[in-house]
């Protein structure tokens, strides 16, 4: 439970809180030319209803339906440049790259509840003001509950909810109050109607809220897991297989330094370094590039995964980060492989005749990322790695191609069959001899 606390710490660190700040402020922009749309389509839809049910309407205002006509034109005009100039701040504070103060938020929240309030207001002016609830203000105010859940803030939400229902409740527990008619239908009158109206305005805040708690779950977990992504990329960079790094990503491997049981090769390109002093750089790359991408491909394929690169070779690790229980098999057999592979790009003339050697020993290391923050790479450390080196460059003693230690061939038994001993050799850098086989 620590460790993701830490984690989810470091994921919404001050930087990442700014962006998704940035971000969250786009769709609140977003949120605002919607509302500028609805409100500024309501008034061509009023005139137009003006002239088809002009008397209608007169009838229903007792003959001052153009005041009221004016009136309620004058309050959406009000909040349309109410409107324009909160677009107009939050477009400046993008550009500026600037995150709004919760106080602004909170402020343009009673703002925009107060559009709907003020139109109920008008419009018991002209009629009774119990049939003012029942106009098409009182629905304005789910949707500006609706649409705060593009700020991603629960508070927010709730706030909004609360405003609208508070606003509704006070209105019609006046009116109700104050009315006198009794031509009113009574249950038109009654508060509990109302009152339940209202508190379903405060629940859709409360519902919006939840809405934007969840969205901004799924945002963090999608940046969590692109994070987990760049993390492996970073690590291991193009040298794992698609088929590796997709289990790298389901299985999520602590990187962190662990022992485990692998096996190592090494490659060497021979006579590289009087081929390099007769060519240009560019010539040198290219010759690289030739054999280092189908040799790559093969110990990709049997799961390895391209340690390092030594300028003149590399070197590749089976059984790390990932384990596939038959290491020193896969090692083996992407050795052999890439040497016929090798005579035959040379047969086609695809590669200049090339000689490497190389040397495959298994044993225990070292796992796991190692630098500092700055910089990281996952490495294999330990006696396994210096003498698969050491046995490669044995290759060039017994004049070779492929040499594996005795940890090796005892791991495959029957598996080399027709593998060459080349007894107990002293390698070195040891006191003690190791048992050397020839494969190729």
């Amino acid at each position: 439970m620590r460790l993701r606390r830490l984690k989810r710490e470091k994921i919404t660190s001050p930087a990442f809180e700014t962006e998704l700040a940035l971000e969250i402020l786009k769709t609140d922009k977003l949120r605002v030319t919607i509302l500028l749309c609805i409100l500024g389509s309501v008034v061509p839809l009023m005139l137009l209803l003006a002239v088809f049910s002009y008397e209608d309407f007169q009838r229903a205002f007792s003959g001052n339906f153009k005041t009221f006509l004016f009136t309620v034109l004058m309050v959406i005009v009000a909040g349309l440049t109410s409107l324009t100039l909160e677009w107009l701040a939050i477009n400046r504070r993008i550009k500026e790259q600037r995150v709004p103060k919760p106080f602004f938020q909170y402020l343009s929240a009673l703002i925009e509840t107060s559009v709907p309030m003020a139109a109920i207001l008008v419009t018991s002016q002209f009629l009774n003001p119990v049939y003012a609830l029942f106009t098409p203000a009182p629905f304005v105010y789910p949707l500006i509950i609706v649409l705060s859940t593009l700020r991603l803030n629960f508070r927010l939400c709730v706030f909004t909810g609360a405003l609208a229902a508070l606003q509704y409740w006070i209105i019609a527990a006046v009116y109700i109050g104050l009315a006198t008619n009794s031509t009113v239908e009574p249950i038109l009158m009654s508060l509990p109607p109302h009152f339940l109206k209202g508190f379903l305005f405060l629940m859709t805040g409360v519902a919006a809220g939840f809405v934007t708690v969840q969205i901004k779950k799924r945002i963090l977990r999608s940046f969590e897991m692109v994070e987990e992504r760049n993390r492996i990329s970073r690590t291991f960079g193009e040298y794992v297989s698609p088929v590796v790094m997709d289990k790298l990503l389901t299985l999520k491997p602590d990187l962190r330094s662990e022992k485990r049981d692998v096996c190592v090769m090494f490659l060497d390109i021979r006579d590289f370094t009087s081929f390099a002093e007769k060519r240009t750089p560019e010539e040198v790359v290219r010759y690289l590039e030739s054999l280092f991408e189908f040799m790559i491909e093969i110990v990709n394929r049997h799961h390895g995964v391209i340690n390092k690169f030594l300028g003149d070779g590399f070197m590749a690790v089976f059984g790390a980060p990932l384990s596939e229980g038959s290491d020193c098999l896969n090692g083996v057999a992407a050795a052999r492989e890439i040497l016929l592979r090798l005579d035959d790009e040379i047969a086609q003339g695809n590669i200049l005749p090339t000689t490497v050697g190389i040397g495959l020993h298994a044993g225990e290391a070292v796992t796991g990322s190692i630098g500092s923050s700055l910089r990281k790479e996952y490495t294999v450390i330990g006696d396994v790695v210096n003498l698969a080196s050491r046995i490669e460059k044995l290759n060039k003693q017994f004049r070779s191609h492929l040499l594996v230690s005795e940890m090796v061939w005892q791991s495959l038994g029957e598996e080399l069959c027709d593998a060459i001993p080349m007894g107990n050799v002293q390698v070195q850098g040891r006191e003690a001899g190791i048992g050397i086989y020839q494969l190729a």
